[in-house]
């Protein structure tokens, strides 16, 4: 089991929990930065990195890839810690006040306040109706690439349209010894480049293509070996595989915050405006994952919310220090060493 030990746990590696290591970090507190999924930056990272924005102050137009970069740039000076594709299962408070928060994979944080930044809740995949899918997780079938060494010379079947089944069908296919893309529509919704490669490269023979087709079902004994392909709505063929990788996106989930002991409102965790505390002493919430009058699901608001809540977070970090506002202007931004 591995233990870590900071001031602040941010559950959360998307933009709001991003900031909010900066805002901590202005004011001299340490942060580690807990994430269910494999890669920080959350929705903007994980289904649509190459979608425009156009609310950020400052940017007229920026891609969500490029904000995350930005933000992880900006928070380099304060050398925050990070546990990626671990979800945070468990919160015990302590006697003295302070916490810690277990994560799924066995990681222990202890800390003395807790941020949940967790946008719309853990991401969890969509996955496909196949009736015995689920007895092959693990031996077989996954559905994030989190070690891309993994498939290395192995056959592997992607299945989907969007922007994270063709990236990984034009990387993975460097890797695998076979790879085949499976996609029940006959265009791609993700990025046009992407869509071209794919198709340039099922021309070439680098991949394997198959549109207007869906897998029906997943054999094996004990170990997937193979899947069935419905093409057309017409005809069924048998693939031999090694790995079925099913990339339909994410569902968000509230997940384990639920037995928190947390006020919730349709979903959400309530919080107090004057910080963005929760009804628990030392636990915030910041981002689309909380709720309180007025509130409006936007991330130039969890940014407001990541300042006051950093600010709050001093007096418990550091009680017998006194606040005192500092502009970066005038006080630039010190390293955390």
């Amino acid at each position: 089991m591995e233990k870590i030990t900071t001031d602040i746990c941010i559950v959360g590696a998307g933009p709001v929990g991003l900031f909010a290591v900066f805002e901590a970090g202005l004011l001299k507190m340490r942060c580690h930065v807990v994430d269910a999924l494999p890669v920080v930056g959350g929705q903007l990272a994980e289904i649509y990195p190459k979608k425009p924005i156009y609310d950020i102050p400052g940017f007229p137009s920026i891609l969500a890839g490029e904000l995350v970069e930005n933000l992880m740039k900006q928070i380099e000076p304060f050398h925050p810690s990070f546990t990626l594709g671990e979800r945070v299962e468990k919160l015990d408070k302590q006697e003295d006040g302070s916490f810690i928060v277990h994560t799924s994979e066995g990681t222990a944080i202890a800390c003395k306040v807790v941020v949940i930044a967790g946008g719309l809740g853990s991401f969890e995949p969509r996955k496909p109706a196949i009736a015995s899918l689920e007895s092959y997780e693990g031996k077989g079938v996954t559905y994030m690439v989190r070690d891309p060494e993994q498939f290395r010379s192995k056959r592997v079947v992607l299945a989907g349209g969007g922007d994270s089944a063709l990236d990984w069908a034009i990387y993975l296919a460097g890797i695998a010894e076979e790879l085949t893309l499976i996609h029940r529509g006959s265009t791609f919704r993700g990025a046009p480049e992407s869509a071209e490669k794919v198709l340039s490269m099922a021309e070439e023979g680098q991949i394997k293509l198959l549109l207007k087709s869906t897998v029906t079902d997943v054999q094996g004994d004990g170990k997937l070996d193979a899947v069935t392909v419905l093409i057309d709505n017409e005809t069924e063929y048998q693939i031999e595989t090694d790995y079925f990788i099913p990339l339909f996106g994410l569902v968000p989930k509230l997940g384990p915050l639920e037995h928190w002991d947390l006020e919730l409102e349709k979903g959400a965790i309530v919080v107090n405006t004057l910080d963005y505390s929760t009804n628990i002493p030392g636990v915030y919430a910041i981002g689309d994952i909380n709720t309180y009058p007025g509130k409006l699901k936007l991330i130039l608001c969890g940014f407001h919310e990541s300042a006051l809540m950093a600010q709050s977070a001093y007096n418990i970090i550091y009680p017998d220090k006194k606040f005192v506002l500092k502009y970066t202007t005038v006080n630039g931004i010190q390293e955390l060493s």
